[in-house]
Parts: structure tokens; C-alpha cells; sequence
């Protein structure tokens, strides 16, 4: 990210941002998912802490971390799981998105056992040191544990501390909820 007085990142925990700030953020995914970003998709982001870049006081650039619990190998952890990474049509190609993703790591390895997502921009990831998930993926609901094959090869993790020994090509499983599962 190039550096610019104007232009400022900063970590939110949920609850400490503005009625406004929160209305741009959403606006701001919109406009990144061109549409395709649903009220399911928002609510995932919500809970946890907002990784923001902002220009002029607008969001331009945004990660949200929600903590979940993922089977990962056969042992549970607590997962940093990352939601809603966007950098706004008009400010590509600035680093945006590397600089939110550097904060999101830092904040993972602060405060998790390891970090989650779901993309079908894998490359963007992997050059930061995310890997893909090889194992199956699942979902447990109150009405059993199913497979979720549409979500194999979508999954990525990042591995440190006591998840870093973790076998990918194992299952991982994931609590359901409201809209995509992963």
C-alpha cells in the first residue's frame, strides 16, 4: 500500500465503528461482489474485528475476521476465519488488498490457533502463505455432519502455532450457518 496521509488502515472490533462507516463498508461489498453479496454474506462478517483502509474518511479496502470453530485432521480449533476480502473497482492495483491481508495475519497469529477462508481467487492467497484445503470439507448441524463437496478446493487455511502441523489433505468440517456453510 502506498502511503498517502489520506489514506489510513485501521482494526475495528464490531461495535466500535459508525452507523456510517458501517453503511459504506456494505456499500463497499456491493460493489466489489458486483452485486452478488447478500444479506447472508454480510451477517458473516459481523462479530469479530474489521481490518479498514480508508481514503479521504471512505472505506476503499476491507477484511473482516469472525472467530468459528473448525474440525481440522480430527482436532478442533478456534479460527480466525476471514469474511468479505474487498478492495473497491477503483483502487486495484494499489496493494490494498496485500495490506489488509498483512494486518488480517497479524491479528490471526495474535489472537487464533489458525486462519480460514473460502475464495475462488486462490492465488491471491497462496502468495501470502495461505494453503488450499485438499481434504474433504463438511458441515455439522443439529441434524448431523454432511458433505459439502461443491466447497472441496475452496477452502484455504494458514497453518502456525498448534494448528501447524495440520494435515490438509484430512477432513475439515465446519458449524453451519445461515447461507454458504464455508
Amino acid at each position: 500500500m502506498r502511503a498517502s496521509p489520506a489514506v489510513t488502515l485501521d482494526l475495528f472490533p464490531d461495535g466500535a465503528m459508525s452507523d456510517g462507516l458501517l453503511a459504506g463498508l456494505r456499500a463497499l461489498m456491493d460493489e466489489a461482489f458486483e452485486g452478488d453479496f447478500t444479506d447472508d454474506d454480510w451477517d458473516h462478517t459481523c462479530g469479530g474485528c474489521r481490518v479498514v483502509v480508508q481514503e479521504h474518511g471512505e472505506p476503499i479496502a476491507h477484511a473482516a475476521v469472525v472467530e468459528r470453530a473448525l474440525e481440522m485432521g480430527g482436532r478442533e480449533y478456534r479460527v480466525g476465519y476471514v469474511e468479505g476480502v474487498a478492495t473497491a473497482p477503483a483502487h486495484e492495483r494499489r496493494g490494498l488488498g496485500t495490506a489488509v491481508m498483512h494486518e488480517v495475519e497479524r491479528l490471526l497469529r495474535r489472537d487464533y490457533e489458525a486462519g480460514a477462508l473460502a475464495t475462488s481467487v486462490q492465488a491471491f492467497y497462496e502468495r501470502l502463505g495461505w494453503e488450499r484445503w485438499r481434504g474433504p470439507t463438511f458441515v455439522r448441524s443439529a441434524k448431523g455432519t454432511a458433505r459439502t463437496e461443491e466447497d472441496d478446493g475452496g477452502v484455504m487455511v494458514l497453518r502456525f502455532g498448534p494448528s501447524a502441523a495440520v494435515d490438509v489433505t484430512t477432513a475439515i468440517v465446519c458449524e453451519a450457518r445461515p447461507g454458504d456453510a464455508w
